[in-house]
């Protein structure tokens, strides 16, 4: 026989091995020829050139760009082909097809899961056949079937596909196409538990299964090689060892194609001696030919070779091998396979005459830990204090002791409880996990679990819907929810006139006027009251001297007695001045109109000195700070102070979705804010709040906001409630065997009281803003000078107005005196004089008049003067 096969192929490898096996057979003479088997001119050059040579029969590949040629070859010149490639539709008795179709058997397991909607990838050399009987059958009864032609995309195109198939939640997939090419595949879509695969390959056990096993029952494939059997079994030992010069390549098990060429060429080499055993010649001497003759002439013996090969019935690797009279493998069994937490099982078998059998017993899930011990799970997380954090030293230490927070220890508290070992790693793009608008590709940690980087998410990851859908989440460790950061407002001063905070400015005002108002009315109604005068009985003696009867007018004035009132203006404002300061005056009023006023003069001052004492004991011992922001209702209704959130986290995506008017309002700002209000990560957010000025506020998760508030230099503060109620969960993939241990482990630290204990570790134990909460809010402290400096102000600035106005008097009454003394002595030398002139003239009465008419205050103050003057008039007068 021939071979025409790719060069270094492993069904090459094989055709080789399975020759030097059958060596014993002396018509299996290989000529082999290594050809590009997609290149019509290459097939036809080999294909002749093997003719030629007057080779019996071919083995080899073909691809659906030289199918047709060598059929037609095939059928023209009578020469067999046999190959294990993909079968096609055909008549052509001379193509012998050892690969098994999967129309029927495929159908078969599509009514068994009752599929209706489905996605096909085919692959153009092998599915074309297969998609035609889905689409035959789909038009029957009204299936919904995407097709996509997996050769015609490119990679982006491909994971963009992939992402809207998430998208539309197209979750049942038939993939059918070769080994290599469904490796890659399956190596960026092994992680969604609501995906059900089947794999339209017979080599389901050539996969990587060891990789997808965390997949459990959501891939379904084809077996057609029996490895338990032992014949099997002795073959694929053999090909392990098998030793040529001519192979170079690296060993590697025996795949259903190779099981495949092995049977053919038992095949080729049981027909040759059944030809043998019944005295058949088909002997070829001298040249056999030209292929490409017009007309073509077929081998004679060519008819000879097809029916012995035809007629061959044996138990292969590929089990029972026969062919019907189109050249195709009839009366074959199939293996259903699945994949579950031990590994690919059988769930079933197809063949001709009963179609799918379902075999498989489904047992109750049994929460056994297969082989959790025997290797390290990668535990994906990201820095964020105090979940995760590097030691000051980490350089000095490996692996996990790098690490520290309340998830470092919270990882190791569920691998100790669960009983596994672990690696933690931080996550490549440092996100948490969301949706890409353009590729639909996750990112983050969730990412990473869903394409099989890690194995478990310890880290304070939201657990939400979107993510729900592609992995799996434990009952929540922390309870919280959106909050509001916004920097601490700066304790403003006390002022040196802080003691007029206790009442506003409009009291103070008031309490002025009605000070003013109250000592103008007491005024008025002292004058007009006759109750408040009162009459002066006191004589001056020492200024009635002896008159005569010329003077008895001037002498019944003076006997008339004077009335006075004590409620002059400046009286009355220092009695309602001593009211207010409750110190009183000597001086009070005696009508009953006065005492009126006097007394809700006194009632109000009772009122407004007590609210004031109450009031000034807050004001002045705790320093009150004003929040320019209460909750999201203040920041929604106000564009001055900027707000925003982490860019690409569940708390922007709370915002997006949510329906309730203010959050929609608020979303609609955050969005088309510009410069954008989305930061990075939580430090940048941070950051931008303390250096904002108080112009900028942080929307994130409670629990954080708590943590940086006990963070120096303790200028931020958590504001309101919490906008939404969400909880952190620990992640894994999609059917992971570690989800229920894990999630069991959680619960049993919460009921411990472990998960509270280590949050009071990394939120207050190691806080750096004191023990915060209210303990140090409702301390109070000792007055400074500064509360009650206005005060002493006051009192340095009333004594120094007092000296200014006494001085101002002195300078005032020390100058009315000096005119007072002047007219005083000029009166006096005036009256001498007068007196000297009337001695000599007799005028006594004169002088009289004269003394009457003294200044009465002048006499007061100057009684030597006054005397004088009386002695000197009486002398003159004697």
């Amino acid at each position: 026989p021939s071979g025409l096969f790719p060069t270094g192929s492993h069904e090459y490898e094989v055709f080789r091995f399975a020759l030097a096996q059958h060596q014993d057979v002396p018509k299996l003479v290989p000529q082999v020829d290594m050809v590009d088997t997609g290149s019509s001119f290459a097939m036809t050059y080999a294909f002749c050139s093997q003719f030629s040579k007057g080779v019996y029969a071919i083995m080899g590949l073909y691809d659906r760009r030289t199918v047709n040629m060598l059929m037609s070859f095939c059928g023209s010149l009578h020469v067999c082909f046999v190959t294990p490639s993909f079968p096609v539709q055909t008549n052509n008795q001379f193509v012998l097809q050892l690969r098994p179709q999967l129309q029927e058997p495929l159908m078969g397991l599509l009514e068994h899961f009752d599929w209706t909607r489905f996605v096909y990838m085919y692959s153009s050399n092998s599915g074309l056949s297969v998609l035609q009987r889905i689409l035959d059958t789909a038009a029957e009864r009204e299936w919904q079937v995407t097709s996509v032609n997996l050769d015609t995309l490119t990679e982006s195109a491909f994971v963009k596909l992939l992402a809207d198939l998430d998208y539309k939640k197209d979750y049942q997939i038939i993939i059918d196409c070769e080994l290599d090419r469904l490796n890659s595949i399956l190596n960026l879509r092994r992680n969604l538990k609501n995906y059900h695969y089947i794999l339209a390959n017979l080599g389901f056990m050539d996969l990587n299964v060891t990789e997808f096993q965390k997949l459990g029952p959501n891939v379904t494939g084809f077996q057609l090689v029996n490895r338990s059997d032992p014949t099997v079994m002795k073959i694929n030992q053999d090909w392990l060892n098998f030793d040529s010069k001519d192979l170079k390549l690296a060993r590697r098990r025996l795949r259903y194609t190779g099981a495949l060429t092995y049977d053919g060429v038992t095949v080729m080499a049981t027909a040759f001696q059944n030809l043998r055993r019944q005295r058949i010649d088909i002997s070829r001497r001298g040249n056999a030919g030209e292929c490409l003759a017009n007309p073509p002439a077929p081998w004679g013996q060519g008819i000879d070779i097809q029916r012995a090969l035809q007629q061959v019935r044996l138990e292969g690797l590929t089990g029972h091998i026969q062919f019907d009279e189109r050249g195709h493998r009839t009366n074959y069994t199939l293996t259903v396979m699945e994949l579950s937490h031990t590994g690919p099982r059988k769930i079933g078998y197809w063949n001709e005459r009963r179609g799918y059998v379902n075999t498989a017993v489904y047992r109750p899930v049994v929460e056994e830990f297969y082989g959790l011990q025997n290797r390290t799970y990668i535990v994906t997380t990201i820095l964020e204090a105090p979940y995760m954090m590097l030691k000051k030293n980490h350089e000095q230490f490996e692996g996990n002791e790098k690490y520290e927070g309340y998830c470092a220890e919270l990882a190791s508290e569920i691998a100790k409880h669960v009983g596994f070992t672990y690696r933690l790693e931080l996550v490549g793009d440092g996100k948490y996990g969301a949706r890409d608008a353009e590729t639909k590709m996750w990112n983050g940690m969730v990412g990473e679990l869903v394409y099989g980087k890690a194995d478990v998410a310890v880290a304070p990851l939201t657990i939400t819907l979107v993510r729900e859908q592609v992995i799996d989440f434990t009952k929540p460790f922390m309870s919280l929810g959106i909050s509001i950061m916004i920097k601490k407002p700066t304790k403003s001063k006390p002022g040196v006139f802080s003691f007029l905070d206790p009442l506003a400015y409009e009291i103070w005002m008031c309490i002025v006027f009605a000070y003013i108002g109250v000592s103008v009315v007491l005024f008025l109604v002292s004058r007009f009251s006759p109750y408040e005068w009162q009459g002066d009985d006191s004589d001056d003696e020492d200024e009635t001297l002896a008159s005569s009867s010329q003077n008895q007018n001037q002498q019944k004035e003076k006997e008339t007695p004077e009335h006075t009132n004590d409620f002059g203006i400046f009286n009355s404002l220092w009695f309602s001045l001593g009211a207010f300061m409750q110190q009183g005056c000597d001086i009070s009023p005696r009508s009953l109109s006065g005492r009126i006023v006097g007394g809700v003069w006194w009632f109000f001052t009772l009122i407004i000195i007590s609210s004031y004492t109450a009031n000034l004991a807050a004001f002045l011992t705790v320093e009150r700070m004003v929040s320019p922001i209460e909750s999201a209702e203040d920041l929604a209704k106000q564009t001055e102070i900027a707000y925003g959130t982490l860019d690409g986290g569940s708390t922007k995506e709370f915002f997006r979705r949510s329906k309730i008017a203010v959050f929609e309002k608020m979303w609609s700002y955050m969005r088309s804010a510009d410069p954008s209000v989305f930061v990075k990560n939580t430090n940048e957010g941070v950051l931008r709040v303390r250096k904002s000025k108080g112009k900028y506020a942080y929307l994130l998760e409670s629990s954080m906001n708590e943590y940086i508030e006990q963070r120096k230099p303790c200028d931020t503060m958590k504001v309101g409630g919490n906008l939404d109620s969400k909880g952190y969960g620990v992640a894994t993939p999609k059917g992971s065997p570690l989800r229920n241990p894990v999630n069991l482990a959680v619960l049993k630290l919460n009921e411990q009281g472990l998960l509270d204990k280590l949050k009071n570790r990394w939120w207050y134990d190691k806080g750096e803003c004191g023990t915060g909460g209210g303990d140090s809010k409702d301390k109070t402290s000792a007055l400074s000078l500064s509360n009650v400096a206005g005060v002493f102000y006051i009192l340095i600035g009333g004594l120094g107005l007092a000296m200014l106005v006494a001085l101002v008097e002195f300078c005032y009454k020390s100058r009315i005196e000096s005119r007072r003394m002047k007219e005083l002595i000029d009166a006096a030398m005036m009256s001498s004089s007068l007196g000297v002139m009337a001695g000599g003239g007799g005028g006594g009465e004169n002088g009289r008049v004269v003394a009457h008419d003294f200044p009465k205050a002048g006499a007061q103050s100057l009684p030597c003067m006054s005397k004088a003057a009386g002695l000197g008039l009486s002398s003159a007068g004697m």
